[in-house]
Formats: structure tokens, sequence, C-alpha cells
């Protein structure tokens, strides 16, 4: 999936070996494009956006997948679906992603001070080393959760089109020809990448809680839970911060943990998924010249 300035485009491979897209023109609302202009806001209304897309689209892609065998019978039905029915089916798939995100970070919220909490409970005189070793804890269940995940097939094939991506974003920037091959010549780890945002949630969340004291254990969820939006908004401020840098030498190695963790969430495409993300890349660039023309 590529993002441009006027659409959203997803490229998938059919069973048939045909390229099938996804266009979702970008809809400006005028009171979340006055959100994303407050640091710290803006991050939580970005992350929710991105998830809420995320869904959408790989929603899309496991559908067209699958139906790449269908009959014209099957397809002159789903023509015949209400505008009503569609845009229900988009409405739901992009609650749930939400919904998929705030559980997810609820649980690597939650889980850490747990374990933190039953096991090291008497370790450390303060907190501090408390929350070095729940950041510790929560790293550690991220990078192993990621990485049991990434052995099954179906994930695996979607991180080898996360490298693709990358592939495809990195030759371009590089101004060469989006070939196969030149692309192919690129790295599958980028700056810009979410997954970068992942651990920053991490490091940063070490520091924030630092500067709040807790009597109790219950006290110390608590407290988790209510600066969860806070721990959100500074890493995506800390994730556009280390992107400014990424030239300046010395500063750029503030942004090798999302690096270090795209190792996991990205692997090595082959020819024919580089292939698709060029497609899909070439059309957004082509839908957003239409746009502007």
């Amino acid at each position: 999936m590529f993002g441009g300035q006027s659409v959203n485009v997803t490229a998938v491979r059919r069973k048939d070996n045909s390229i099938h897209f996804l266009e979702v023109p970008k809809t400006e609302i005028g009171w979340v494009q006055m959100l994303k202009k407050i640091p710290l806001i803006r991050g939580i209304v970005g992350i929710i956006e991105a998830s809420a897309k995320g869904a959408q689209h790989l929603n899309f892609s496991a559908e067209t997948f699958a139906e790449g065998e269908e009959s014209e019978q099957d397809k002159a039905v789903e023509q015949k679906e209400s505008v009503a029915g569609k845009i229900s089916m988009i409405l739901g798939v992009a609650v749930v992603g939400i919904l998929s995100f705030l559980f997810g970070k609820f649980v690597f919220t939650l889980i850490p001070p747990i374990i933190e909490q039953l096991l090291f409970s008497k370790l450390f005189a303060n907190q501090i080393g408390h929350n070095l070793l729940e950041g510790l804890i929560k790293i550690i269940l991220l990078v192993g959760y990621i990485y049991f995940i990434s052995l099954t097939p179906m994930i695996k094939r979607l991180f080898q089109y996360h490298g693709a991506e990358h592939k495809v974003i990195s030759a371009y920037e590089a101004g060469v020809e989006l070939t196969v091959a030149n692309v192919q010549k690129f790295s599958t780890l980028h700056y810009r990448c979410g997954s970068s945002f992942i651990v920053f949630t991490v490091l940063v969340g070490v520091v924030v809680y630092s500067f709040f004291q807790y009597d109790t254990f219950i006290e110390r969820i608590i407290q988790r839970l209510i600066l969860l939006p806070l721990v959100i908004g500074l890493s995506y401020e800390v994730l556009r911060f280390t992107n400014s840098l990424r030239e300046v030498p010395v500063l750029r190695y503030l942004g090798y943990p999302g690096l270090w963790l795209q190792m996991l969430t990205t692997k090595q495409p082959d020819d024919a998924m580089v292939e698709v993300s060029i497609a899909s890349f070439n059309r957004m660039r082509e839908l957003d010249q239409q746009a502007r023309a």
C-alpha cells in the first residue's frame, strides 16, 4: 500500500497473475485536519487513522487474492451490491482495525508491569529501576511476539511485501528508474516506517513513567492507562524529530532502534512482490498527477 497526496493505493496480484488495485481517495475532514496540526494530539489521530486504513487495505488484499478465480456470475452479483452495503463493510473493517490497535496497546501496556511486579517487586528500592525493567520486559515480549508470528507463512509474506514497499520508496528517493532489478538493490529498511514508532512508544514510556509516582500496584496499572495517550503522542513527535535528523552525522543514530526492529518486520521480497509494489506506487503517482491536473 502507498499513500499519496490525494489517494491511497493497494495493489494485489490475483491467482490468475493479474494485478488489481484498491484506490481510496483521501477525504479532508476539517476538524481532523485541525487536530493533525496540534503536537501530541496529531500522533494519536495519525495512528488511529493508519490503523483504520491498514485494516481496510489488508481486508481488500485477502479478499481479492481469494477471489482471483471467481466466475463471471460471481462478479455480476458483486456489482449489484448497494453502495450503502459497501460503505458499511468498509466502516466495519475500519472500526475493527482501530479496536485491534487499541487492544494491542492495552495488552502490551498492562502485561509488562504485571510480570515485573510478580517477579521483581523487591529487586529495586526506587521506581525508576522498576520502570526500566518494565521497559525491558516490554521489548522482549514485543520482539518475541513479532519473531514468532513472522514464522507463519502468511505473516512472512506480509513482511516481504513490507520490505518491497521500502525498497520502492528508497529507489524513488534515489532518483533511479523503478524497475525490478533497480529496486532490488535497495535495503528493506527505511527511516519513515511505522515499525520505528512501536519502539519509541516503549522508550518514551520509560521516560514518561519516571516522572510519576505510585504507591500501589493498582495505581501503577491505572497510571499506565491514563498516560497511554501522552506516550503515544510523544512517541510520534520523537519519530518526526529523528526522521528530520537522519541526514545529520551522529544524530542519525537516534533512529536506529526503529531500523533494528524493521529487521523483523521486513523480509527480502521476491521479484514478483517487487513488481506488485512498483505497480501500486506508479498507480498512486498517476492518480495524484490526475488530481493536480
